[in-house]
């Protein structure tokens, strides 16, 4: 007989959030605060989406690049509790070590200020403008200039500088030189205020007490039920069908990919002409590959930064960051202090990757390509941490094709959708009246603290068509 874990469910509620990614759980947190009732069903057994982690013999792994700005204490404090927020500090050590230059900074603007002055020889008034410009960039802006361009007019020609200034970015959320400026300048901004901050204790222990929240909040958690449709009548959100059972609502909020939301969630057939052509010029960002790396009990590893950013690459190039045999990648170091009831050492290498690179692969081909990706991690970290394959006792790769069977974004994206899907994902509410999506779109939002803000944002939208 098999088991029904929606059977407790009520009949009704009044949001139904799919998908417990960090926009997800603040939303579901803020609507269940705002006294209405609400179900979050996560088709994964770990809440977080991207910002989760995963168990492997005796080692604790987190997933995806765990660097966000200050902002995200404010954010926690106000949206969850003192408690969480209490778990986020700064990470002191930002490394940079390529061709063209090699230093470790607190990645503030009082630290890069000095750099550029001091080492690329940058003249102060340059490097405020370039501040002051980057620092009002908002959404209603003239979106035409690219990133390259507001690079070249405050550093012509400074491929050195450029590179100093993007890849981090890109590393967080898949921008390049040829996305709009303000997909870059917000971001850079919310850094450059005071630096990065990362979790204390691990995401286990940070999702964790997310969950308890919602729990004490009221929120209804379900993990490991998949939405299989959106349900819409008379043009309006009616609820969704879960595992086969229909669960009616007066509004849904989906944090899933927005692409999916809309056509297979939903389907064309209940928006309007004009609004799926423009969702069909919405371009998915690219994904990622990690490889996690256990030190062995009683190994130490000597201090080389909490993020390390490395590459051979003679330039900064976003092609060949993507690349499947890229040499640009970024070490994220947990030390004994970043959990502190621990005494172990784990590293995360990470890297940008395009799914096509991984898609169609033979299964001989795949497990070759995840052997060379860990081959080609340890080569690199070996410069930093000698004789690493003996410190090591356990490994594993994760590529496009991992990111997609866990998460079920399209394509495996990381970073949800190119600068269009913002608009896109913002418009849902107006064609469909009581339909949301929250997460990850649109480059700006992308991060923790942008899929956090975006679920604050999505929240008060639905609790004002609630009420």
């Amino acid at each position: 007989m098999t088991h029904d874990w929606l059977k407790e469910t009520r009949s009704e509620y009044d949001v139904v959030v799919i998908g417990g990614g960090l926009a997800g759980l603040t939303c579901a947190n803020m609507l269940a605060r705002g006294g209405h009732s609400v179900l979050l069903l996560e088709q994964h057994h770990n809440l977080g989406g991207l910002a989760t982690w995963f168990k492997r013999k005796g080692h604790i792994f987190d997933i995806a690049l765990h660097g966000f700005p200050v902002g995200m204490i404010k954010t926690c404090r106000k949206y969850w509790n003192p408690e969480i927020a209490g778990m986020i500090v700064q990470l002191k050590g930002i490394r940079f070590d390529n061709p063209q230059f090699s230093f470790t900074t607190t990645y503030d603007k009082e630290d890069f200020t000095r750099i550029l002055q001091e080492r690329f020889k940058i003249p102060q008034h340059s490097i405020e403008s370039f501040f002051d410009t980057a620092r009002n960039m908002n959404f209603y802006d003239d979106q035409s200039m690219t990133t390259r361009e507001l690079f070249e007019r405050f550093f012509p020609g400074r491929n050195d500088v450029h590179r100093m200034l993007m890849e981090p970015i890109t590393y967080a959320n898949g921008s390049t030189l040829d996305d709009p400026a303000i997909s870059y300048g917000i971001v850079f901004s919310n850094f450059m205020s005071k630096g990065v901050y990362t979790v204390q204790g691990g995401t286990d222990q940070f999702i964790g007490r997310m969950r308890d929240e919602l729990l004490r909040n009221g929120v209804d958690v379900r993990t490991k039920r998949l939405v299989e449709k959106i349900v819409v009548e008379d043009n309006k959100a009616a609820g969704v069908i879960a595992d086969g059972k229909r669960i009616k609502s007066k509004t849904v909020v989906s944090n899933g990919n927005l692409l999916s939301t809309i056509h297979k969630l939903v389907g064309d057939e209940h928006f309007s002409e004009s609004f799926i052509a423009e969702a069909r010029k919405v371009r998915l960002n690219n994904s990622s590959c990690q490889v996690y790396m256990g030190i062995r009990k009683g190994e130490k590893i000597d201090y080389i930064g909490d993020l390390l950013f490395t590459s051979a690459a003679g330039k900064f190039d976003s092609q060949e960051l993507c690349s499947k045999n890229t040499t640009s990648r970024t070490f994220s170091v947990y030390y004994p202090q970043t959990r502190p009831d621990s005494d172990m050492y784990s590293i995360v290498a990470s890297s940008n990757a395009n799914y096509d690179d991984w898609a169609n692969l033979s299964e001989a081909e795949y497990r070759t390509s995840k052997e060379e990706l860990t081959e080609r991690a340890l080569d690199a970290l070996e410069k930093y941490v000698p004789r690493i394959r003996d410190k090591v006792d356990y490994l594993e790769a994760a590529t496009p094709r991992t990111f997609q069977r866990y998460t079920l974004h399209l394509s495996g994206a990381s970073f949800g959708t190119k600068f269009e899907g913002l608009k896109v994902s913002m418009g849902l509410p107006k064609e469909i009246p009581g339909l949301f999506h929250t997460g990850s779109v649109g480059i700006i939002m992308s991060g923790w603290l942008g899929a956090a803000n975006y679920g604050v944002i999505v929240a008060n939208d639905a609790d004002k068509f609630l009420s």
